[in-house]
């Protein structure tokens, strides 16, 4: 029996390809949405996953990226530039950050990245240079070389590619030998370090590495929507990148963007269905935050690791049965032993 991802990966990847061309306005929106969000769940599923660290503040390296873009082409230098600088930003500003916020340890260190992600929200929107509370107009469209991106189809490219980049990186950290020291610590951080493992050198990178995922995201969100503001940037942001990360399963770069592809159009479409004519004003709202607490109590009940990885552990446990007893037509196409 193969495994599934031998057909699985080149069928995704027709479909990422084609999707584009067939979908509307409102499609390709959510679409590009995906995209931009599932690049930030990435790097939430390596921090809290692989690291073992709990940070709900992630939309601040998220912004941090959006409004480095912003200012670098508003400055005269080319678009690509200010996309390429926005994940350098949102890294060093994790650095930063991380230095004092890194001696935290779990529900410590989660209030701590809302206490900074509160304080990021205050400073810019009182930073003229950033627009303050009015917001950052303005922004030119992104121009790879001679090409100007200008359409929507263009810009779902641009923020899937981003997010391929992003996963190709995950997946070579997690198998890498850094990756084994990050489960390491993960499971006990004085164990690992007992085994020579520089614990806070390691919390500090893969924190890096988490916020420049976020801060790649941001600059193809800048240039997407052409418009930044603090209000666009709420703690609920980061709130919803978790819970994206735990339905999609911790630990699992596929189950980063599975997850956040299930929540994002599940939330989508039920907002849709909450403006419908007959429906009151609180409607969508109320859609919005059931879907977060209905799928999250789910998942913890129901697939406590994750839908990925709980398809992953139900597919082996298949091909086990299937290998050790083989129906009478053999489902792997055997037929059985006879006595």
């Amino acid at each position: 029996m193969r495994s599934p991802g031998v057909w699985a990966v080149p069928a995704v990847a027709a479909a990422t390809l084609a999707l584009p061309l067939v979908l509307d306005s409102g499609g390709l929106a959510v679409y590009v949405q995906v995209a931009v969000s599932a690049s930030v769940v990435v790097g939430i599923s390596l921090l809290m996953g692989y690291a073992g660290q709990v940070s709900l503040g992630q939309a601040v390296f998220f912004a941090t990226g959006g409004y480095t873009a912003a200012l670098v082409s508003q400055a005269g230098l080319p678009t690509l530039a200010g996309l390429l600088a926005a994940p350098v930003a949102a890294a060093l500003c994790a650095l930063v950050l991380g230095l004092p916020l890194l001696r935290l340890r779990g529900h410590h260190l989660a209030f701590a990245t809302i206490a900074v992600h509160l304080i990021f929200l205050v400073v810019v929107a009182q930073t003229d240079a950033l627009g303050g509370s009015t917001g950052l107009q303005g922004i030119p469209l992104l121009s790879l070389g001679p090409v100007e991106v200008s359409t929507n189809q263009g810009y779902a490219y641009v923020a899937w590619a981003v997010l391929a980049v992003v996963v190709v990186v995950a997946r070579n950290i997690v198998r890498s030998r850094p990756g084994r020291a990050l489960r390491a610590l993960a499971t006990s951080e004085t164990a690992a370090a007992s085994s020579g493992i520089p614990v806070g050198r390691h919390k500090l990178t893969v924190f890096a590495v988490s916020a420049a995922f976020a801060g790649a995201a941001g600059g193809v969100f800048a240039f997407y929507i052409g418009f930044l503001s603090p209000g666009m940037f709420p703690v609920s942001m980061s709130i919803t990148y978790v819970v994206m990360a735990v339905v999609g399963g911790l630990g699992s770069v596929w189950g980063a963007v599975a997850g956040t592809a299930l929540v994002t159009v599940l939330v989508h479409y039920l907002g849709v269905l909450g403006t419908l004519g007959g429906m009151p004003d609180y409607a969508p709202a109320v859609f919005t935050y059931a879907v977060y607490g209905l799928v999250l109590v789910l998942t913890v009940l129901f697939l406590p690791h994750g839908v990925v990885p709980s398809l992953a552990a139900w597919w082996r446990g298949r091909r086990h049965r299937v290998r050790e007893h083989p129906g009478p037509a053999g489902e792997d196409g055997h037929e059985p032993a006879r006595a």
